[in-house]
């Protein structure tokens, strides 16, 4: 049972991250389109 805690507890730390990057870059790339929008042109 002490195996398998932690692969569990791997697993959704694996899963939480994933999800948290992929929020990171969800916002990254919405922030970028509004400022390349709002710009108009690219420095």
């Amino acid at each position: 049972m002490k195996t398998i805690l932690p692969l569990v507890n791997w697993s959704n730390g694996i899963i939480m991250i994933g999800v948290f990057a992929a929020v990171v870059i969800a916002l990254v790339v919405v922030t970028l389109r509004l400022m390349n929008s709002g710009k108009g042109k690219q420095s």
